[in-house]
């Protein structure tokens, strides 16, 4: 190459392995700096362009689209391309776990029996893949009380809502797949029926109620994970007084009896966890299962409910 000549384009194809159609459509983008033009007008380059088609044929290779490519190539610092990777790396996570659950999915239907066929392709078909917890979310903020603390709201939903494995198996697809139908389900044509400490015209602060529960509940998770069976101790003093405060109430073993009496009455979700279980996986104590071994060490501790 001549100082004063430069490369031409078929000339600077050639030397980067790629076609002139390439090198013209990434110039015409502002890609490629020129290095001058040649008498008849013809663009002229250096090793500089040579440099910067390489630097783009490595991105497209990683599956930046050209816009992206624009933006990593205006920048500087370096920053830009940071970014880009990562938000490349989550596209890709989102990809995969899209694969896998329809490999799980897949695996599920071909592996049933005829009869059953039908039916699990409706509940399978009825998710969104990559799967979705928003049907869970929402299942839950109608379930809460209203006007709850968005803190609050959050640690409820992460201790109840699961999330989709990123490698499921068959069985965790269809738990999640008859979990997001129950949650989608109506509710027999009327309201769905509330405990009683979150009706707010009987004084409770429901806030102040699931903070405290959260706590109970982790307390109590050792507990259940080794098998033991409910009783005194720590957790179920902490559970007392989650409805204590939210009652405005001492917990006096007259407030047991009545809190058990109460809490026998409230309406129940155990479907809910027994697919929710399921789909956490071994090992996870569900909120639900931790509020019944509560429950039961209440019982045994005040004597069975009316």
């Amino acid at each position: 190459m001549g100082a004063d000549r430069g490369w031409s384009i078929g000339e600077l194809a050639e030397r980067a392995g790629v076609t002139v159609k390439t090198v013209r459509h990434y110039s015409d983008r502002g890609l490629l700096p020129e290095a001058g033009r040649s008498g008849g007008g013809h663009r002229r380059y250096g090793p500089e362009a040579l440099e910067r088609l390489r630097l783009i044929r490595s991105l497209r290779t990683l599956g930046l689209p050209v816009p992206e490519v624009a933006r990593v190539l205006a920048d500087e610092d370096g920053e830009v391309l940071e970014g880009v990777v990562e938000g490349r790396l989550r596209e890709l996570g989102a990809q995969r776990a899209a694969l896998r659950w329809r490999e799980a999915a897949l695996t599920l239907v071909r592996d049933c029996a005829p009869e059953e066929r039908a039916e699990r392709l409706r509940l399978v078909g009825a998710v969104p893949v990559p799967p979705s917890t928003e049907a869970l979310a929402r299942f839950w903020r109608r379930w809460l009380p209203p006007r709850m603390p968005a803190r609050v709201v959050a640690t409820v939903l992460e201790r109840t809502v699961p999330q989709p494995p990123e490698d499921p198996s068959t069985g965790q697809v269809l738990a999640f797949a008859r979990l997001h139908a129950l949650v989608a389900a109506p509710c027999g044509g009327g309201e769905r029926r509330q405990p009683a400490a979150h009706l707010a015209d009987g004084g409770h602060r429901p806030a102040v109620l699931y903070e405290g529960l959260d706590e109970a509940y982790a307390l109590a998770a050792p507990s259940l994970r080794a098998g033991l069976a409910p009783g005194a101790g720590e957790a179920l003093d902490c559970f007392v007084a989650a409805y204590a405060r939210s009652a405005r109430a001492r917990d006096t073993p007259a407030f047991r009896r009545a809190l058990g009496r109460v809490l026998a009455a409230d309406p129940r979700i155990d479907a809910y966890w027994e697919l929710a279980a399921e789909v956490f996986g071994p090992g996870h104590t569900t909120a639900g299962a931790a509020h019944d071994w509560l429950l039961a060490a209440l019982h045994t501790e005040t004597g069975p409910a009316a």
